[in-house]
């Protein structure tokens, strides 16, 4: 049991696209990131990192999307959150394991305190098509229905988590602490969370989830609403283009 005692650090040999932690600085409405992620991708293991400044106005946040990635089995998927900007652009959160130079993920890995935690902040280019024309992993994408007062709301605890990991490291848990349990509790005071589910847990399942609670279009069968939501071939027709995070939304449903 002394792996309960190790402590998360900040300070370790990273893999080069998880080495920079993200930041932002809050004044009034303005909101700059720094070091926003943009990979430009020749393989899944073979990119250069680049990274870039922005600031943002919190008053022309519109829009809230969630993605849900499958690699394997259809109970578990990777969940990211992007909130659209008007006119400014989108950025995409990513709650993911830090993880050092050759070493790999592990899902039994992931209980036992052997990942620091790490809120990647980047471009769809990037994290969106890393996984949809390089992994080979099945995207699919939803617009969320929030009023803008709590898209914003969401989007300031993102930053206070984000900012929370730069000054003090946590643990990832495979279980308690991830992806799609950091999701809940941004969106919990804001969104129909206020009872946990057991699909915030087997999270290849969290999207029946908001379209049971109305936070999704509910238009249509909900098989029916995830057919639409895929947008692999799209997104690989894309690859490079400027307007990505455009391309990979039309047409879908609630867009």
């Amino acid at each position: 049991m002394g792996w309960l005692a190790i402590p998360p650090s900040n300070d370790r040999d990273w893999q080069p696209d998880l080495k920079t932690l993200a930041w932002a600085k809050i004044a009034g409405d303005r909101i700059t990131f720094h070091n926003i992620r943009n990979c430009e991708y020749r393989t899944e293991k073979d990119f250069c990192v680049h990274t870039y400044d922005r600031t943002f106005d919190l008053t022309k946040l519109r829009q809230v999307d969630c993605f849900l990635v499958y690699w394997g089995s259809p109970h578990i998927a990777h969940t990211m959150v992007s909130f659209n900007f008007v006119g400014q652009g989108i950025l995409c959160f990513s709650a993911e394991t830090r993880k050092e130079k050759g070493e790999d993920y592990s899902t039994i890995k992931g209980f036992f305190r052997q990942y620091e935690m790490i809120y990647v902040v980047a471009d769809e280019r990037d994290v969106i098509r890393l996984r949809t024309n390089y992994r080979k992993e099945d995207v699919y994408l939803y617009r969320l229905k929030m009023t803008p007062e709590d898209a914003r709301m969401t989007f300031i605890n993102y930053i206070s988590e984000l900012n929370r990991l730069r000054n003090r490291p946590e643990w990832y848990n495979a279980l308690i602490d991830n992806c799609t349990t950091g999701i809940y509790q941004n969106f919990k005071p804001y969104g129909p969370f206020a009872w946990f589910d057991w699909r915030i847990i087997f999270n290849g399942h969290i999207d029946q989830l908001i379209y049971e609670r109305g936070l999704v279009d509910n238009s249509m069968p909900f098989q029916e609403l995830k057919r639409r939501s895929y947008i692999n071939p799209v997104a690989q027709a894309a690859e490079t283009a400027p307007d990505f995070s455009r391309r990979i939304r039309m047409g879908l449903p609630g867009m």
